[in-house]
């Protein structure tokens, strides 16, 4: 979900980041130059890829102890360390470990369910009213243990409508606005109080087992949306299977916001065994309406009439029928983390704002409070832009020597386990998983084998990396590396040498080149 297309990134920014002034104390030099240089084989690598040593930042820091019960570092490398840089999505490991610390890895979203009427004869005769708090996780499986809820309360059929109430967040947040004009990828989806599945459509496509037919399923289920089946199979390898498929999400009568017909059609090569095909086509309401509509259905409830769903604050007068809390802050930081997840991480800092402020909630206040988490800890970053949290943003930036500080906090922190292996581990899981395969084989006959576990951060023309290398001799480094330029998604390669040069117990004091 982090790594995406958008307009031409120009190419001087880096230059720009160079000249930007941030206010005294941002530019931090190393006074000694014997840190201050690239490894031999990162070089290279950049070197090779047409990237510029001035368009990287690299900071590396050996965990160490400083004195019973907290953790010191000593820097081992900085390489233009105190360079304020765009970190694209390692920016959410400020908003994630701040998030862990202030509201605590066991907090949950609240979904309160209200209505104006009475349960009669297992018939709630009244309409339903949801009112969210940002719950960035409210998928199916949550739904569904929300329907068991409202049936255990006596209720099996609903004569009412569905109406939602999303005062929590400042309607400034809510709408739509990219970086790129892809306003229909899954990245791009904009915070909602009362998200549901992402807002996200995502169809399984792949031939059938038992024809030369494609089959194609989608997730999660809504209530009034068919699908219209014009695929042919195409003898064609696997590549770029999408440029060939066409979608299409049209009502089923005019005027109507409810059923709707997904037509497919175009060729589908018979090479792919299976293929995902995400859409953000659908309206808030629509989504969250018909998603409801479903899941009540699926748990065996019926309506009078099918909802249409609409937005409205819950009445004065309305009565409360069920708190329904959602999964763990520590499991949904997993989410954030591991695979990038733009909107969570934009909603957690929304999250802080509408705890420690009140609602509505707006990104200003969210970094508000992440500012003064920071200054409670001991942490200043004169540099530190946040827009949204998240890091899909032209806008953010932070020094890595700042991210290495971040990372070295969180060591000394109560829920330092929780939030050192929500990160990516090299080889396993997340954005991390494809990546240092061949490395990491090296060190198969060893007991004790290194680990990287490391936040990834992608878009047009930044590459990035932060987070934690444990080495083959069982040093702990702590590692950030920015590379802002249009030559950086050829930069894969020497942040993968950085990482394995670490896990080889490569830093020591060497005369800068």
């Amino acid at each position: 979900m982090e790594i995406f297309k958008s307009h031409f990134f120009l190419t001087v920014l880096w230059l720009a980041f160079s000249s930007l002034a941030y206010g005294a104390g941002s530019e931090l030099v190393s006074q000694d130059t014997a840190l201050q240089y690239i490894p031999k084989n990162v070089a290279a690598s950049l070197e090779k890829n047409q990237i510029p040593k001035d368009a990287i930042s690299i900071s590396v820091m050996e965990v160490e102890s400083s004195h019973p019960g907290k953790l010191g570092s000593k820097t081992m490398l900085d390489w233009r360390a105190s360079q304020a840089m765009n970190p694209a999505s390692t920016m959410k490991i400020l908003t994630t470990l701040s998030g862990l610390d202030l509201l605590g890895p066991q907090y949950r979203w609240r979904t309160n369910v209200f209505t104006d009427g009475q349960i009669s004869q297992g018939t709630l005769k009244g309409n339903l009213y949801l009112q969210g708090t940002g719950d960035p996780k409210l998928v199916p499986e949550e739904l569904a243990r929300m329907m068991k809820n409202l049936q255990d309360l006596g209720i099996q059929k609903i004569d009412g409508n569905l109406a939602f109430d999303r005062s929590a967040y400042a309607q400034s947040v809510m709408e739509a606005g990219t970086i790129d004009g892809e306003s229909l990828r899954a990245y791009n989806v904009t915070p909602d109080p009362l998200l549901y599945a992402f807002r996200t459509l995502s169809f399984q496509l792949g031939k059938s087992s038992t024809a030369d037919f494609i089959d194609i399923n989608y997730t999660p289920a809504l209530a009034q949306l068919k699908i219209q089946n014009q695929l042919r199979l195409t003898n064609k390898a696997c590549d770029n299977w999408k440029k060939d498929i066409h979608f299409e999400l049209t009502p089923e009568a005019p005027n109507s916001t409810q059923a709707m017909t997904a037509r497919f059609s175009g060729a589908f090569p018979s090479n792919c065994s299976s293929a995902i095909y995400n859409v953000v086509a659908i309206d808030a309401n629509t989504f969250l309406t018909q998603g409801f509509a479903a899941a009540w259905e699926l748990a065996g409830g019926t309506w009078v009439q099918q909802p249409s769903g609409k937005s409205g604050t819950v009445p004065i007068t309305a009565r409360p029928l069920l708190q329904f809390e959602g999964s763990a802050l520590s499991d949904d930081v997993q989410d954030i983390n591991k695979y990038s997840n733009n909107v969570m991480a934009r909603q957690l800092m929304l999250t802080l704002a509408l705890e420690k402020m009140g609602k509505p909630a707006t990104t200003e206040n969210g970094e508000i409070v992440i500012q003064s988490w920071l200054k409670k800890v001991g942490l200043s970053f004169p540099e530190l832009i946040i827009e949204n949290g998240s890091g899909l943003s032209r806008n953010e930036v932070i020094s890595a020597a700042h991210m290495n500080q971040l990372l070295l906090t969180a060591r000394n922190l109560p829920v330092a386990e929780t939030f050192y292996n929500s990160l990516p581990l090299a080889g396993v899981d997340g954005t991390m998983k494809n990546r240092l395969m061949m490395q990491l084989r090296k060190f198969l006959y060893l007991k004790k084998k290194p680990e990287a576990h490391i936040k990834t951060g992608s878009l047009a023309d930044v590459r990035a990396i932060s987070g934690y290398v444990t080495s083959k001799s069982g040093k702990m480094y702590l590692v950030t590396s920015f590379i802002n330029h249009p030559n950086a998604w050829k930069g894969i390669e020497a942040h993968d040498q950085l990482l394995t040069w670490l896990m080889e117990d490569g830093p020591e004091p060497k005369q800068a080149r």
